[in-house]
C-alpha cells in the first residue's frame, strides 16, 4: 500500500521586501496509512509550515507533496479547496468555533456545502458529537462550554465529514493537564479505532507521547525520529 502522504524533496520560502526568507529545506518524508506522527522543535523551526503545506493550505516553493495518490502542489485553488473538504480534518490550537451559533450548528458547517440532506447532515453531526462525548451538549453555545469542551465541538467539526486524514496544530496547546488528556485520549481513538491517518504539531512531550512516533524539525531541517 502506497503511504498516506508522500513529500519528497519539499523546500518553502517566503519573500519580504525582495528577500527570500528560507523556512523549509529538502524536506522527505512519508506517513503510512494510519499512522500517528507528532512533529516536534523548537518556535519558528517550521513545524506549522510543513502542517499547512500537507494539508494543502499553503504551496510548496520546490518539491512535490502526493496525499491519498494526489499531488496537491499542482491543484487549482478550486480544486484544492474541494479536496481540503473531502480529505482533511484541521484541529487547532484555538478552537475557532463561531460563538452565535450551538455545538451542532458549528459541527453541521463543513456540511453545508456537500450535497447531504438535512436528515444525514443531521445524522453525521450526531455521531461526531457522540464519538467526542458531548451528544448532550449540542444545543450548548460555546461560552456555555468548558475550553476542553470547545476543542471536543471543534474535533466533531474536523471529522464530521469522514476525513482520512487529521492535521492538528498545538491541540492542546490552551488547555490544562486534565483537558489535554481528554483530548489526546480522542486523537489516538481516532487513530486506532477510526483508522485515521495523523500528524500533530506540538511543543509537549506529554502530547507527542500519544503519537506512533516522532521526529524534529530544526531551522527547516527535518532530523529524524526522537531517541
Amino acid at each position: 500500500m502506497p503511504p498516506a502522504i508522500q513529500v519528497t524533496g519539499l523546500a518553502k520560502s517566503y519573500f519580504r521586501d525582495g528577500h527570500e526568507i528560507p523556512v523549509l529545506h529538502n524536506i522527505n518524508l512519508n506517513v503510512q496509512q494510519g499512522d500517528f506522527l507528532a512533529l516536534m522543535g523548537p518556535s519558528g523551526s517550521g513545524k506549522s509550515t510543513l502542517l499547512n503545506l500537507i494539508a494543502g493550505i499553503d504551496r510548496p516553493t520546490r518539491g512535490e507533496i502526493v496525499v491519498e495518490g494526489a499531488e496537491i502542489g499542482r491543484m487549482s485553488e478550486s480544486q484544492l479547496a474541494r479536496w481540503r473538504a473531502d480529505n482533511v480534518g484541521f484541529i487547532f490550537q484555538f478552537y475557532n468555533l463561531i460563538p452565535v451559533l450551538t455545538a451542532f450548528d458549528n459541527v453541521a458547517l463543513p456540511l453545508l456545502l456537500t450535497k447531504l440532506n438535512k436528515a444525514e447532515r443531521r445524522k453525521h453531526v450526531e455521531t461526531a458529537l457522540g464519538i467526542v462525548g458531548l451528544a448532550d451538549r449540542m444545543k450548548h453555545y460555546p461560552k456555555q462550554l468548558s475550553g476542553g469542551q470547545e476543542q471536543r465541538v471543534a474535533i466533531a467539526r474536523a471529522i464530521v465529514s469522514d476525513p482520512k486524514i487529521l492535521v492538528a496544530d498545538e491541540p492542546t496547546g490552551d488547555l490544562d493537564r486534565n483537558s489535554a488528556a481528554e483530548i489526546l485520549t480522542i486523537i489516538k481513538r481516532l487513530n486506532s479505532e477510526f483508522g485515521k491517518t495523523v500528524i500533530m504539531v506540538t511543543h509537549d512531550p506529554h502530547a507527542a507521547e500519544a503519537a506512533q512516533s516522532v521526529m524534529h524539525l530544526d531551522k527547516g531541517d527535518l532530523i529524524g525520529a526522537a531517541a
